[in-house]
């Protein structure tokens, strides 16, 4: 068994607390498994740095395999410069939202979109997270809305709009957005995060594009709006037509209230362990280590519901990216994970699958746990065998070995999954067990594992031999 095994994975976004090469370092080595890179901020330069940073500490870190995201914007609806960054209103105050002003002018406000081409009136509309609520009062002009605020606030730079009742028309990638994928198709990301998603075709259109680019990147669905939460079918459709669906909690808390969050994540959860689709839960799972070196116990709560949901991730966003604490934080994140995962068990699901990988990687786990394997071997060309293994949630640790460095980064975030990226030969799964046995990777000197494998390298989804060995 390894001496550090968490089965649910880290996924921290860095950002000015921790845009420092010994940091990220730091980061990876206490347990983080996966960067996030927020192109809602920061600069195409700023972020090429932080990605060489930390391709650099995986390397330092005798090869760990860290999963780089590209998270896009989408259309994220923001305010402009406020003067002085700060604006106070009240109940019942009409304000005017302006995409041709570039200044805040007394009552008349600068919006980073024109909504007066999409939005109508008597729909809904919140500022700076939700903590504004106002509706719709009517389109004055080609650029500007009139809106009525609900409850007194303050309003700052650059604070989000969320328009839940507003339909987009598949608008979801803005000029923004595609500039930022095709720079982004010549650097080393495993993921392409897309917003605001709110439905299947929203998917297919990005992976459109990112064929056209040559983009071999995978595809992350923030589940976030109205629409894409609205009913089961739709939730459905978005995570078998994506590669990893996103729990995004803020914006949707902002979009349907924050009631809904937690039910929409039970069911998200189960759809991706059901196709076998990595899930990640996000935003403010340890909110209060922004400030403080301990989380609540609120959070500590949240996270180990989402590790006995079967979760294969949880992310960390302001903690790690604006955090004081941005270590402490996943030393905590890691300690509830470590606990929780040794003291209950994940939530069994059904999966929805019949293929002849499903019945291997079944066999091969249920084999595993009555021979009591310390490990579970995979020899994985694309990664879908390994995918295959960790749907069915083993105890013990699932070691992936691929002769590809995308699909080894890529299985960073895969629960349960440590991955390597070594030469194929036939033997590779074995030669794997005995080059880590020969480092303080295990804790005993004899390692039982039962491997699987397939006769046919290149094959996709071609595992058809399954082994116990003692090595």
């Amino acid at each position: 068994m390894s001496k550090i095994f968490k089965r649910s994975k880290i996924l921290a976004t860095i950002g000015p607390a921790t845009f420092d090469p010994e940091i990220i370092y730091q980061l990876i080595d206490n347990g983080v498994n996966g960067c996030r890179l927020n192109f809602s901020h920061g600069t195409h330069e700023w972020h090429e740095q932080a990605l060489q940073w930390i391709r650099a500490a995986s390397a330092r870190r005798g090869g760990k395999t860290v999963a780089v995201v590209q998270d896009l914007q989408g259309p994220k609806i923001r305010l402009g410069e406020i003067k002085d960054n700060h604006f106070d209103v009240a109940a019942g105050d009409e304000l005017i939202l302006d995409y041709k002003v570039k200044e805040q002018n007394g009552k008349i406000l600068p919006v980073q979109y024109n909504l007066a081409e999409k939005c109508q009136a008597g729909e809904a509309l919140s500022l700076f997270d939700g903590r504004v609520q106002a509706s719709i009062m009517e389109i004055v002009s080609p650029t500007a809305i009139k809106i009525k605020i609900k409850n007194n606030g303050v309003l700052m730079s650059k604070k989000g709009i969320n328009l839940p009742d507003t339909d987009f028309g598949g608008d979801v990638l803005p000029d923004k957005d595609i500039e930022d994928l095709k720079w982004g198709a010549k650097q080393d990301f495993d993921y392409v995060a897309m917003s605001f998603v709110q439905n299947a075709s929203d998917i297919e259109k990005m992976r459109a594009l990112m064929m056209e680019l040559k983009y071999d990147a995978k595809i992350i669905a923030k589940i976030e709006t109205k629409a894409a939460v609205k009913n089961d079918k739709v939730m459905r459709e978005i995570v078998r037509a994506t590669d990893v669906s996103m729990v995004a909690r803020g914006d949707m808390a902002a979009e349907v209230g924050a009631e809904v969050v937690p039910i929409v994540q039970s069911k998200l959860v189960k759809l991706c362990r059901q196709y076998n689709k990595i899930c990640i839960v996000a935003t403010q799972t340890m909110g209060s280590m922004v400030d403080s070196p301990i989380p609540s116990r609120a959070e500590a709560s949240d996270v180990a519901n989402a590790v006995m949901q079967g979760a294969d991730v949880v992310m960390l966003s302001e903690e790690s990216a604006m955090g004081n604490y941005p270590l402490e934080t996943v030393q905590a994140l890691k300690r509830i994970m470590l606990y929780t995962q040794e003291h209950a068990e994940t939530t069994p699901v059904e999966l929805c699958d019949d293929s002849q990988i499903y019945h291997v990687a079944k066999a091969a786990t249920t084999l595993a746990e009555e021979v009591k394997a310390d490990s579970i071997v995979v020899e994985t060309g694309t990664g879908l065998t390994a995918s295959a293994v960790a749907g069915q949630r083993p105890t013990m640790p699932i070691l992936s070995v691929t002769d590809n460095q995308r699909v080894a980064n890529q299985l960073a975030l895969l629960y349960a999954c440590s991955s390597f990226c070594r030469p194929f030969s036939v033997t590779y799964g074995a030669d794997l067990v005995r080059e880590l046995k020969a480092t303080d990777y295990f804790e005993n000197k004899d390692h039982k594992c039962v491997t699987v494998s397939g006769r046919a390298h290149s094959a996709v989804g071609g595992s058809d031999v399954i082994q116990i060995r003692d090595i």
